[in-house]
Order: structure tokens, then sequence, then C-alpha cells
């Protein structure tokens, strides 16, 4: 979330991988229906699943339900799709670091959103996230190390989330809508007072003022090009008329063959 003062960082650790190598899931039995290529502990009730550096190229469709811990780290994911985790209830960890991932599609969270704890998207090649991909999100976001487009899009993101207190300073505008922007982390822009939405909407108004401008041209110049070819058929037409002779002539020939005869 974001706030006139700046944004409310959550300071909650991510406990969840520390239990995990400390010892919580340490003799605990393998839990049944693990994706082939990673390895799963169950304890509790409740899934680790370990998945880093697999070579994966997307996320494994067939997770345990039970998952709570999902590391996915050091592989060569590309996107994360909509609905990637919705029969995850439990999840309260996941790590999507170290990856390839450029697109993060709208409701990729959704059924996640009130478990999750902790979501780790540092080290990406993130430069836009569609509107709402965050929706309702309360987990720690990572989202440092990405090239990142400030744009009005990226700052509604940013007010629906809690960034890590530790890298909110590595989320740097790569590029942005206004080049002065660009290289700054993306808290000390919009701390700045700088709202990228009004600079979007002003860019959008004088696009729709151009764009405007261009019909009344062409309907201007529709209504002149039909006026003067109504003008010349109106000249044609008189020219026209005047060649024709007049009644007094036809009169006058007509006396004058009468007595001829």
């Amino acid at each position: 979330m974001w706030e006139r003062g700046g944004p409310l960082v959550s300071t909650v650790p991510a406990l969840l991988r520390v239990l995990l190598f400390s010892g919580i899931f340490l003799g605990a039995a393998p839990a049944p229906a693990c994706p082939k290529s990673c390895h799963c502990v169950a304890k509790g009730g409740l899934t680790a699943v370990q998945c880093a550096s697999r070579n994966l190229d997307r996320i494994p469709p067939d997770l345990p339900r039970d998952t709570a811990v999902l590391l996915l780290s050091s592989n060569r994911i590309t996107s994360v799709p909509g609905q990637a985790f919705k029969d995850l209830r439990h999840l309260q960890e996941l790590d999507l670091s170290h990856n390839a991932i450029e697109t993060v599609d709208a409701g990729a969270f959704q059924g996640v959103a009130d478990s999750l704890g902790s979501l780790d998207l540092s080290h990406n090649r993130l430069s836009r996230v569609p509107r709402g991909a965050f929706a309702r999100l309360r987990a720690e976001v990572r989202l440092s190390d990405n090239p990142w487009h400030c744009e009005c899009a990226l700052q509604e993101a940013l007010r629906e989330l809690r960034l890590d207190p530790e890298t909110v300073n590595e989320v740097v505008c790569h590029s942005a809508s206004r080049q002065e922007h660009a290289g700054k982390p993306v808290v000390q822009v919009l701390d700045s007072g700088v709202n990228l939405c009004n600079f979007h909407h002003k860019t959008t108004d004088v696009a729709m003022l151009v764009t405007m401008f261009g019909w009344f041209a062409m309907v201007i110049g529709y209504v002149i090009c039909y006026v003067r070819h109504n003008q010349e058929d109106a000249r044609r037409h008189l020219e026209y008329l005047k060649s024709l002779p007049s009644s007094a002539q036809v009169s006058k020939d007509l006396d004058t063959i009468s007595t001829g005869l």
C-alpha cells in the first residue's frame, strides 16, 4: 500500500524458509503426489516443495494442494499465468526469484491472496504489470532487480503492496514515462510528489485532442468539397439555362413564320 508519506512496508521476515532448512521439516515423510522434478516434504498436514534450480521453464501444474512453501528460484520460468496457484489455499511462501519472468498475468495470485505471507519476484525481467495483478495481496513482496518501466500501472500496483523494506530502494526505474525519472528508485520518484497517473492522463488528453482535431479537420474538408462541387453544378446549370432561347424570342420567331406564310 502507498500513502502520502511513502510506502508502508512490512517488517515481518519470511520465516518459513528459515524453518524449512532449520529442521521443522527434517525427518518428515516424503509428501505424496509431488511433481517429478521437485522434492516434497510433508509435516503436520503441510508440504514444502523444493523446485529450485531444476531447469524448469514453467510452474509445475501438479503441486500438492497442501503446499505451504514453494521454492521455484533459479529456473527458466518466463511467465506467471492467471490462477497459477488457485488450488494452493495454504501457500504461505512463494519464491520465484532468479528466473526470466517477463509477464505476470492479472489474477496470477488469485486464491492465495489471503494466505501468502512472502512473495519473491526479484532478479527477473519484469518491466510492467497489469492493473490488479497484486490485488488484495497481503504478502511482503520483493520486486528488486527488474527492468521496471515507471508508469501509472506500476504506481497503482505498488499502492496495493507491502514492499520488503530491505530491497525497496532496489526497485528502480529502468525506463520511465518521463526520462528524468530513469535510473531512480521508484519510491524516491513517488515520494517526491510525482504522480505518474496524472502524466498518463495528460498524455491521453493530448492524444484525444489531436484525434478530435483530425476528425474536425476531415469534416470541414468534406463540407468545403461538397459546397464547391454543388457550386460547380449550379454554375453549369445556370449556363445551360442561359443558353436556352427566351419565350419572347420564340414568339417573335413564330410571328415571322406566320407572316411568311
